[in-house]
């Protein structure tokens, strides 16, 4: 099958996009508006650019034709957000931060998640979370303003939040963290299937 997305519908287009991306991470992004109400928001297009410096970054699509997400716009105005990485655990809670709700609302008491401050920015991170990072803007690319398109907003790791009990030697052990990634439709995966293969020399 070959498939020009000059001839399809974008939400076609999206569908083989979201089902062949496959598992993607999900960014678990907390903002904080002007007026300091807290957003909290799943994003599974989200990856990372670079090490030195540390560098994150995660895509906003445009789900409604007149307005961008909040996530969006409460970084464009603060320049500050956090990343919390999301385990199994609390998949239920994520989920119901998916919602669309208005910008008024505040996503960590509407999925009864807990904020806990955050040390250099102002966005809360999530207690829940056993990996947290938070981030200072550094660009928002603009790539398309029409319904499901999106911006590519990149952010700088200023400090890293990670469970003690996760980690040695730097190394995260994945059966502790327990994350989640996001498959096509309605499905998510879990990360216990795993192998190992040697890089070439």
């Amino acid at each position: 099958m070959i498939i020009d997305p000059l001839a399809s519908e974008p939400k076609d287009i999206y569908k083989i996009l979201i089902g062949s991306i496959v598992p993607r991470p999900i960014a678990f992004v907390s903002s904080q508006s002007q007026d300091r109400i807290n957003n909290l928001a799943p994003y599974s297009f989200f990856t990372g650019i670079s090490a030195n410096p540390p560098v994150i970054g995660f895509s906003p699509m445009k789900v409604k034709s007149d307005r961008d997400r909040d996530t969006k716009n409460n970084i464009k105005n603060t320049r500050e957000f956090v990343i919390n990485i999301v385990s199994h655990g609390f998949s239920e809670e994520m989920n119901v931060t998916s919602a669309d709700v208005s910008p008024d609302v505040d996503e960590f008491e509407l999925a009864n998640l807990t904020p806990i401050a955050s040390d250099l920015v102002a966005p809360p991170r999530l207690k829940e979370a056993k990996i947290s990072m938070e981030c200072r803007l550094l660009q928002i690319v603009e790539i398309s303003q029409k319904l499901l398109g999106g911006a590519f907003v990149i952010g700088e790791v200023v400090r890293f939040h990670v469970c003690d009990d996760i980690i040695s030697n730097y190394k995260i052990d994945p059966d502790k963290l327990k994350p989640i990634g996001r498959m096509g439709g309605l499905e998510y995966t879990r990360t216990k299937d795993r192998f190992t293969l040697e890089r070439p020399k």
